[in-house]
């Protein structure tokens, strides 16, 4: 049978038609799994708290206002109240909540799924962004596919999609900022000034950062990347040239990369920064917004050098330093935090919602009561799996300097590891979706590498192994999906879920 399902893959015909359809019905899962029910639970679920409001009162007034304190309550009876008059203090840049509100604005404040239908659009859209950055590196449709059906059926892909957080967005503008990055890099004929995509990159890694801070870390590394890696690859390729003209010089100028490396932070840089302060034009065009006004006061304007800068962007600054001084001093404890050092094992997932309720109460006709939960937790057999798959690209990378490897440990790297600097602060694991893409596309390629490895007489047996991977990483999935969706299901049911006692 494998030896069949071998030559079937291996078939021309076949492939086209994986290659026409592969993408759309990987997408069309994704939707599936993050539009269901999307609507429930109807209150706010976790985060949702901030990010909803906000949401409300950003696109009403252009800045966050405070809130009655009774307003959670008032929104899950499907009665939101007014915002109150005052602005309130946020942490997180804007345009996330400016997204939030694009779909409130469509189907009203009242409506939950307005609340998550931005998020399930880009938790969708990142899906496909996987693809096609799949397609791009490895040149394959099946293991694009791969790695887009892996993100698709994750579970902590699938609740970031179905939560009005912050998180799923930054991982789309994350996404779409490599893609746009590997673009540039396709496009070896570029001049050093005309290079569009890099101009796109800069843009969306100034909306990654626009929706959280973290967004900033991926353009440091990006950045770095795109300089050393155009670099190396010059220089390999004026050496060869130079050896085949039996020449002992290549060329190769440091002059010349420092001149190039300046032109790549010009296009990069300036885009992302303009991008960013855009997303807060809100707060700086009207007067109401928390500390809007401090410059406003002469005793609190800048003098010297720095007085001419505008008034509203020497209040920004000063917002940013007190967002930046939240930040760094949180401390607070919460039952859910978790170290960044576990983060990858999936050992304290956070619960979302949860709800129980007694034998008669909401229809639950179990003995021992009945649970509703929402926990953001990934399907472990991927993300196992994909721990694994990163250390073996390590391997490939420091053996053959496999540029792929490299990409993709860039990306798991510039989203996991400044995450080592706040081992004090209150953090939370589902911040790893950030980084999510990098993950499932390393999975996806330490399974081609292997593959491309493997002697043809037993591709079959490979075969057998990667299928026995997808069928436990769907029944995984198929099992978990209530505890993603809140369905309503025995106590037990649920209890039978909590694998580890630090899930629970």
């Amino acid at each position: 049978m494998f030896a069949t399902l071998t030559a079937r893959l291996l078939d021309d015909k076949f492939r086209a038609l994986f290659d026409r359809w592969s993408t759309w019905l990987v997408v069309g899962l994704a939707a599936v799994l993050r539009f269901y029910n999307l609507g429930y639970p109807h209150s706010l679920v976790f985060d949702e708290t901030y990010y909803v409001k906000d949401a409300i009162s950003l696109t009403s007034t252009g800045f966050e206002h405070s809130w009655p304190s009774n307003a959670d309550s008032l929104f899950a009876a499907g009665n939101a109240p007014g915002f109150l008059a005052d602005g309130s203090f946020v942490v997180h840049p804007p345009l996330g909540k400016w997204l939030i509100g694009l779909g409130i604005q469509i189907f009203g404040v009242n409506n939950s799924f307005g609340w998550r239908f931005t998020t399930a659009i880009l938790g969708t859209l990142t899906v496909l962004l996987v693809v096609l950055i799949g397609k791009r590196l490895f040149r394959s449709s099946y293991w694009a596919a791969a790695a887009g059906f892996f993100m698709a059926i994750d579970g902590l892909a699938i609740v970031m999609s179905r939560t009005a957080l912050l998180d799923g967005i930054l991982a789309f503008f994350v996404a779409l900022a490599a893609y746009f990055v590997i673009r540039d890099r396709d496009q070896l004929d570029a001049s050093v000034w005309r290079r569009p995509w890099l101009i796109a990159a800069g843009v969306a890694f100034g909306a990654a950062s626009a929706t959280k801070w973290s967004g900033v870390y991926f353009l440091a590394f990006f950045g770095v990347y795109l300089v050393v890696s155009d670099a190396l690859r010059q220089r390999s390729a004026l050496r060869k040239i130079a050896l085949a003209l039996d020449s002992t010089d290549d060329g190769f100028s440091w002059v010349s990369q420092f001149k190039q490396a300046v032109a790549k932070f010009v296009l990069l840089v300036p885009a992302a920064l303009i991008t960013y302060i855009a997303t807060w034009t809100g707060w700086l065009t009207t007067t109401g917004g928390y500390d809007r006004g401090w410059a406003d006061d002469p005793a609190n304007r800048w003098t010297g050098l720095l007085s001419w800068v505008p008034i509203p962007l020497q209040s920004l600054w000063h917002y940013h330093a007190d967002a930046y001084a939240f930040h760094m001093g949180l401390r607070t404890p919460h039952a859910y935090a978790s170290s960044p050092l576990i983060w990858l094992l999936q050992i304290r997932p956070v619960s979302f919602f949860y709800q129980g309720a007694s034998l008669g109460q909401s229809g639950c006709a179990a003995d021992g009561g009945c649970s509703s939960a929402i926990t953001a937790l990934s399907n472990v057999v991927i993300w196992w799996a994909a721990v694994a798959a990163i250390l073996f690209l390590v391997f490939v990378y420091l053996k053959r300097r496999d540029r792929v490897a490299g990409l993709l440990l860039l990306g798991v790297a510039a989203g996991y590891l400044p995450w080592m600097l706040y081992l004090q602060r209150t953090v939370f694991q589902f911040y790893i979706v950030a980084f999510e893409p990098f993950v499932v596309l390393a999975l996806a390629y330490a399974l081609a590498v292997l593959w491309r490895q493997t002697d043809p007489d037993a591709r079959p047996a490979a075969v057998r192994t990667y299928v026995l991977f997808a069928v436990a990483a769907v029944a995984f999935s198929a099992f978990f999906t209530t505890i993603w969706f809140g369905t309503w299901v025995p106590y037990w049911y649920w209890l039978a879920h909590m694998w580890l006692p630090s899930w629970i």
